[in-house]
């Protein structure tokens, strides 16, 4: 059955592999992005398809510029991908922090989602299985320890924590939360000599984000569906 997607930072990378994907198979995916130019990149590699998708554009530091989305969707949605995200100033160690940069990092990486999915949450209620990933990383757990990326590992362990509270919040209201590591995938982000394609990565997302049910909420998960340690 075709669902309703909505998908942040769908302009590159894991996004836009993730709305190549999901429109192929025949669902509805309204991208988000987060300027005109990177709205206008989406169409363009995404040619002929992208007659198929509708995109909104914001920066998800902008509360009103994400309830001005929200408000401006006609249709239920299925499943809220909050995806856009960024790595972050370098170097990251704590000893070379960047106080400012780590604060706009927090801003976009961990209050970003959140204000995705508070804003986009009446549009979840109507649907039959609604579902919100948060997209995570194995750096945010506290099982992993990597000094270079000390900001970016924070900001995705900070966003693991609203991804738990969240599923407690929203539970009686039957909506699933669940937090997503992709894996280590070869994107700009991710770099070339990252062991996973993008293809890989985000058929194991989809597949994983299909068979969620509110007995998952308050997972961490990795593409591969197994579970992640927080």
């Amino acid at each position: 059955m075709s669902e309703h997607w909505f998908i942040s930072g769908a302009n590159r990378g894991i996004g836009l592999e993730l709305t190549r994907q999901l429109v192929a198979r025949g669902d509805r995916v309204t991208a988000g992005a987060r300027s005109e130019e990177a709205r206008d990149a989406l169409a363009a590699r995404l040619a002929p398809q992208h007659a198929r998708i509708e995109t909104k554009v914001f920066d998800t530091r902008d509360n009103n510029a994400i309830l001005a989305a929200a408000k401006s969707i006609d249709a239920p949605i299925d499943v809220l991908v909050a995806n856009a995200g960024a790595f972050g100033p370098s170097p990251q160690s704590v000893l070379n922090m960047d106080f400012a940069a780590a604060l706009d990092l927090f801003n976009i990486n961990t209050l970003g989602p959140l204000r995705l999915a508070l804003a986009f949450l009446p549009l979840l209620h109507p649907a039959k299985n609604p579902r919100i990933a948060l997209m995570s990383s194995a750096l945010g757990s506290m099982a992993t320890v990597d000094p270079s990326t000390a900001i970016y590992s924070a900001t995705k362990a900070a966003l693991d924590k609203f991804a738990q509270c969240l599923a407690v919040e929203l539970k009686s209201q039957r909506v699933t939360v669940v937090a997503l590591h992709p894996g280590w995938v070869r994107t700009d982000m991710g770099g070339p000599n990252a062991p996973l394609s993008a293809p890989e990565s985000v058929a194991g997302l989809i597949a994983t984000v299909d068979g969620l049910g509110l007995e998952n909420t308050g997972s961490f998960l990795d593409y591969r569906g197994e579970t992640v340690a927080w």
